[in-house]
């Protein structure tokens, strides 16, 4: 009975508005295309529109972008749930009339329904806290960063429009009021005046950003930096002499140096670098940082040297990574002096080099000069240089000068680059010698004629030759071959061979010797071969193929039978190679 009660009413509610607004037409009528406005946020269950249909329309179909929220039912447009704007500020619908039979007799027409804006959505922060820095001795009004806060209602209306506002400060030393945010733009400044870090290095402050109706808030640390505005200061301005001897190994640690700085510890404006200014321009001495202390260690970088400088006055200067401020410059107390003596030691002679080349070719006459060493004895004594590692005997140094000579025929094949120590040794003294190496590269000439590549023995023909033979050769050069390599021409050593035998040339390298017939005699034949390697200038070398037996198969087998005699007379026609 309850619920014919409730369906009773919502039946004359729903009447009534039909009724009472159709006659206006602002809520009833045929049809068309339209666009409605509502609220977000409005109560579920309300009425839209009623469309009126004609026969033989009698009932209204809805499709488009209802998300499950928009219905119609005998013409009633309405909404089922409270529209949001956030999740959708305009619906597309469409609105059909259909017959009994559901076929559509009018539309679709569109239907627009267009959600309002209402304040119904809290500023939020792009992040839950921020982190800014100033440094120490900023002026007023230097920005530090900006806060950014959004808020989902309808851009460019009073429902988004924020503002920003610094709620608290901690600490409130020196005073309260120190920074600024700027209302709507959440710029976040420097306000009163320069803050110093070791006052206070730290802020904490809760800022709170607000719509019309709602508030948020976030907390902001902002950090003072320190500022290179304090130069170092050496502990005392001059740590005294020191002697050592010039042999004093290099990475020895000669001096401890220290200077002090007032800025904020382990930054780039507290840390010190030194370096020496004055009394070491070929840099035989380095300074070394502890980056806990500060502390420079001095120590020997290259080899000092009594006979280049016996006495070094040293600056050195202490400063920071980091620049100072505009204003602030290093002075007197930056700076500290010391003095080192470097005493003699003997020391053995020194070579200008450690490797001295030469080229030659390889056919100079005896005698000649190849090339020369140079050395020095620190002290000035006199040198006298010998030759070590003359294994082949080729060469002699004159131990005066240093000039070296060939006392021996040159040979590239035999070695192409000739290596040999050569020995300085002071004369006087305590005899102290030094060693260099000296490289003698020997160039080509064209002095070693063609030769065969092997020896070529047993090389046989069968008797009787049923057809021409013949035999591949190869020769080679011990000479140093261009890229292309080398290239023979190839001829027989005597003319009275030339109508039994032959030569033709297959490559720079091969050749072939052929029989010109088949009428040879049982016998041995030595068929010498000149070979030509056109150098400059050209050599010429004669070799011989021995061992050209046409007798020994016929004769090992000449008993065993016609057949078997054929059969290797066919197998043996072509020569035999080792």
């Amino acid at each position: 009975m309850m619920v014919q009660v409730q369906l009773h009413c919502l039946c004359l509610f729903t009447l009534y508005l039909t009724t009472g607004y159709g006659q206006e037409g602002r809520f009833s009528g045929p049809l068309k295309p339209m666009t409605f406005s509502i609220f977000e946020g409005q109560e579920e269950s309300q009425i839209i529109f009623q469309f009126k249909s004609s026969p033989p329309a009698v009932t209204f179909k809805l499709s488009g972008e209802t998300d499950g929220i928009f219905h119609i039912q005998d013409g009633l447009l309405y909404h089922s749930r409270a529209l949001d704007r956030e999740t959708r500020a305009v619906h597309k619908l469409q609105v059909s009339a259909l017959d009994a039979y559901g076929a559509t007799v009018e539309g679709p027409v569109p239907i627009t329904i267009e959600v309002k804006d209402i304040n119904d959505n809290r500023p939020v922060f792009l992040q839950s806290k921020y982190e800014g820095s100033v440094r120490q001795n900023s002026r007023p009004g230097s920005n530090i960063g900006t806060l950014v806060a959004h808020d989902m209602d309808e851009a460019n209306t009073i429902n988004s429009v924020l503002e920003y506002r610094i709620v608290d400060q901690t600490p409130k030393s020196p005073r309260e009021g120190l920074f600024l945010v700027q209302a709507y733009t959440g710029v976040f400044q420097l306000a009163l005046y320069s803050l110093k870090k070791q006052d206070t290095p730290q802020y904490q402050l809760t800022v709170e950003v607000s719509d019309k109706d709602f508030k948020t808030l976030c907390h902001v640390q902002i950090n003072v930096i320190d500022i290179n505005d304090q130069i170092p200061i050496f502990e005392k301005s001059d740590y005294g002499n020191l002697t050592l001897a010039e042999d004093t190994v290099v990475g020895s640690i000669i001096l401890v140096i220290q200077a002090t700085d007032a800025d904020e510890p382990f930054t780039g404006s507290s840390k010190i670098l030194y370096r020496i200014t004055q009394g070491d321009s070929e840099g035989r001495l380095g300074i070394d940082t502890d980056p806990q202390t500060n502390t420079g260690y001095v120590m020997i970088k290259k080899p000092l040297d009594f006979e280049t400088a016996a006495i070094h006055n040293i600056v050195f200067q202490a400063e920071n990574p980091e620049p100072l401020v505009p204003g602030v410059e290093y002075n007197a107390s930056s700076f500290a002096t010391f003095n080192l003596f470097v005493t003699d030691v003997n020391e053995a002679p020194r070579f200008s080099q450690q490797v001295f080349q030469a080229k030659v070719s390889e056919d100079v006459a005896i005698g000649t000069k190849v090339g020369n060493v140079t050395a020095k004895d620190p002290e000035g004594l006199d040198i006298s240089y010998s030759l070590r590692g003359d294994m082949r005997g080729w060469l002699k140094i004159d131990p005066v000068t240093g000039e070296i000579f060939s006392v021996a025929p040159l040979d590239r094949e035999a070695e192409s680059l000739y290596r040999v120590q050569v020995v300085a040794t002071e004369v006087g003294g305590s005899s102290l010698s030094s060693i260099a190496s000296f490289h003698l590269t020997l160039t080509d000439v064209n002095d070693n004629p063609p030769r065969l590549v092997k020896e070529y023995t047993g090389l046989l023909f069968c008797y009787p030759l049923r057809e021409a033979g013949s035999l591949i050769f190869e020769a080679t050069d011990d000479d140093q071959q261009s890229l292309q390599g080398p290239h023979f021409t190839f001829s027989l050593g005597s003319e009275s061979l030339q109508n039994d035998w032959e030569v033709s040339k297959i490559n720079g390298t091969h050749a072939r010797l052929s029989t010109k017939h088949t009428g040879f005699e049982e016998r041995v034949y030595n068929i010498p071969i000149l070979i030509n390697d056109g150098g400059q200038p050209p050599l010429e070398g004669t070799v011989s193929l021995p061992g050209m037996i046409l007798a020994v198969v016929f004769i090992q087998m000449k008993n065993k039978g016609r057949d078997n005699v054929e059969n290797a007379q066919a197998s043996e026609v072509k020569p035999l190679r080792n």
